[in-house]
């Protein structure tokens, strides 16, 4: 565990330390989020960060291996996949952060990356359901592995709406789904408790972690797509590698449940992300539209327009986060009688958080407070006064950030 906390602390620190530079080499190359009418930011934003989250990631990956306690993590060829493919999302997310590429160019790089992933051992060969089921071949395993690698980089990509957002949400999923990959390892190997999925866990929570402090409301520099697809597919990489590994054998009796977490967790830790995705989807597709069109019904715009701030918006949703991972997680250690009472509880609690009195509490976690902290009030100044969303009115005046919706 040690290995892994210093791992992650490395990888916080390289990505905290770095994201100012980051920020100069998005001012430099015009990776700037402008200012639109559907947009939550104010003044006009870089939106590079995930070049440090990059860096934060390279680096920990690079001292990891020359590391013994993970020198089996490194005899095969995976570990290279997933950094690999992350560098080919990140290139492509940071050209798309200055060029505005079109949906289909960016598809296709993601399908690139999801491959190389692939042609690197990454590959989902069995679906680890109790038993076992074998995909039955090379090239339907190579479109599953594509598929989940592409959905999982989308689905993040389309949650990073409001500040510090999308890092959250994957810090704290990605901790839950480590004490998993590193508890399974625990059962699976008593004598080695070296993992590729935990090592990356660690590693991604670190980058969000590190990055969280230049992000989080009012964000000084966005993560942009080369942020975004990179945690995407690190996840996906990640929870791909752990299903060659599980033994349904090795958990029995009504344990037996977690024979089929490494599909059940990930989904659980990016639930937000993906029902924001599968939503809008439907909807754009429904009204006849593109799937990749922007609009402002995303669930973080329905949270601003039920009258929350923007930063007690994230935070209730990172309660959701926290709600959805970490009940999936609970499952492993707990009876699931009383897990799935203690997650019940807990969704009333959100549902209370989400539609309580906390909608008009004046300045609690208040946006304006925040700006006048953090010394914006100068880049405010004359700008007309955002009008607040009432509850049940609609939505209000902000839309995500930069990422999903420049897609279009």
């Amino acid at each position: 565990m040690r290995v892994y906390l210093l791992l992650m602390l490395v990888a916080a620190a390289v990505t905290f330390l770095t994201t100012p530079a980051a920020r100069w080499v998005a001012m430099r190359t015009s990776a700037i989020s402008a200012v639109r009418a559907r947009d939550v930011h104010s003044v006009p934003t870089p939106r590079a960060g995930g070049l440090a989250i990059m860096l934060g990631i390279v680096v920990a990956v690079l001292l990891a291996s020359r590391m013994p306690f993970l020198e089996g993590v490194f005899e095969d060829r995976q570990v290279f996949g997933i950094v690999g493919g992350a560098l080919i999302v990140c290139a492509l997310g940071w050209a798309d952060d200055i060029w505005d590429l079109d949906w289909l160019t960016k598809l296709a790089g993601q399908v690139l990356a999801a491959g190389f992933m692939a042609l690197n051992q990454v590959q989902l060969v069995t679906l680890p359901t109790p038993g076992g089921l074998t995909i039955p071949s090379s090239r339907l395993s190579l479109i599953a592995t594509v598929l989940v690698v592409v959905i999982a980089m989308n689905a993040v990509n389309f949650v990073d709406g409001l500040d510090g957002l999308a890092a959250g949400i994957i810090a704290i999923g990605g901790t839950a789904f480590f004490l998993y990959t590193y508890r399974l390892t625990a059962e699976d190997t008593p004598d080695n408790y070296a993992s590729l999925a935990a090592l990356m866990m660690a590693v991604l929570v670190g980058v969000c972690v590190g990055f969280l402090p230049h992000n989080f409301f009012p964000s000084r520099i966005f993560m942009g797509d080369s942020g975004s697809m990179v945690l995407g597919l690190v996840m996906a990489g990640a929870a791909i590698t752990v299903t060659g590994n599980i033994k349904p054998d090795v958990m029995t009796g009504a344990a037996a449940i977690p024979a089929l977490f490494p599909l059940l967790l990930p989904v659980a830790v990016i639930m937000l992300p993906l029902t924001d995705m599968a939503m809008a989807v439907v909807r754009r597709l429904a009204a006849g539209k593109s799937p990749m069109a922007p609009d402002r019904l995303h669930l973080h715009h329905r949270m601003l327009a039920l009258g929350h701030s923007h930063r007690r918006a994230v935070l209730i949703l990172y309660v959701w986060t926290a709600v959805f991972a970490f009940g999936a997680a609970a499952l492993v250690e707990w009876d699931w009688r009383i897990v799935m009472s203690c997650t019940a509880a807990a969704v009333l609690l959100a549902i209370v958080v989400t539609m309580g009195p906390l909608r008009n509490r004046g300045r609690f976690l208040d946006d304006d407070a925040a700006l006048e902290q953090a010394g914006h009030g100068s880049a405010m100044a004359g700008r007309p006064a955002a009008p607040r969303p009432r509850a049940g009115a609609g939505l209000g005046p902000h839309a995500p950030q930069n990422n999903e919706e420049s897609h279009a």
